[in-house]
């Protein structure tokens, strides 16, 4: 998706606006999803108790507003 590709090469500059969506996700979770959807996926999953599609679909709304 190259919009997914355009997130990644943009992860450090929208790292703050993550941090202030998903406040539970601590600097070492965001230095290790370092911008792929997948890692991000499984972070918010293990720390918000969400589902799969529930995390997609939180990622797929916030990036659609970035």
């Amino acid at each position: 998706m190259s919009h997914w590709n355009e997130i990644e090469g943009k992860w450090k500059q929208l790292v703050g606006s993550v941090k202030e969506k998903w406040s539970a996700l601590t600097d070492d979770d965001l230095a290790a999803i370092d911008g792929k959807r997948e890692k991000l996926e499984g972070k918010l999953q293990e720390h918000y108790g969400l589902s799969l599609e529930a995390a997609k679909k939180q990622i797929d709304d916030f990036f659609e507003r970035h």
